[in-house]
């Protein structure tokens, strides 16, 4: 009875991952286009199913202390040694582990593209306040300062 409620709960995290998955990627190709409204239903769409992922994990490490065991992959292996499910408990189990390591890896990535896009839009904001002025090129190829220049809003 345990294995099979332990096999229903990585079944569900693993249509959710794949949901959750598919969210990342759309967030990302909204970031790029920097797409703010996108950007917010995909942040309203990823939270519940975090909230899930996060709620399933705690039933099954409580699951795994129920029966005395620890709630960890050793624990799982131990029930799965014991179980007629064991076989497929440890396929779900990996199978669930690469597509939250995806989830991770896609959200790493929308991470750098947000600090990116954070520090390009901080550097032309100090542009047009006149607290930076952008390296020039002067006629031998070296980078050159512009002398006195003005933020763009006293131009």
């Amino acid at each position: 009875m345990q294995d099979a409620s332990m096999l229903q709960l990585f079944n569900d995290d693993i249509g959710i991952s794949e949901q959750l998955l598919e969210l990342i990627d759309s967030e990302h190709q909204a970031l790029g286009e920097r797409d703010l409204d996108s950007l917010q239903q995909i942040l309203n769409a990823k939270q519940p199913l975090l909230s899930q992922l996060g709620q399933h994990a705690q039933n099954r490490a409580q699951l795994l202390q129920s029966l005395q065991l620890s709630a960890d992959l050793e624990g799982l292996q131990a029930l799965a040694a014991s179980s007629p499910l064991g076989a497929e408990l440890l396929k779900q189990s990996s199978r669930l582990t690469q597509l939250l390591e995806r989830c991770q890896t896609g959200n790493l990535r929308n991470g750098r593209l947000i600090r990116s896009s954070q520090t390009s839009t901080r550097s032309m904001l100090s542009i047009l306040n006149g607290n930076e002025t952008p390296s020039l090129y002067d006629s031998s190829g070296s980078a050159s300062r512009g002398v006195n220049q003005r933020p763009l809003s006293q131009a």
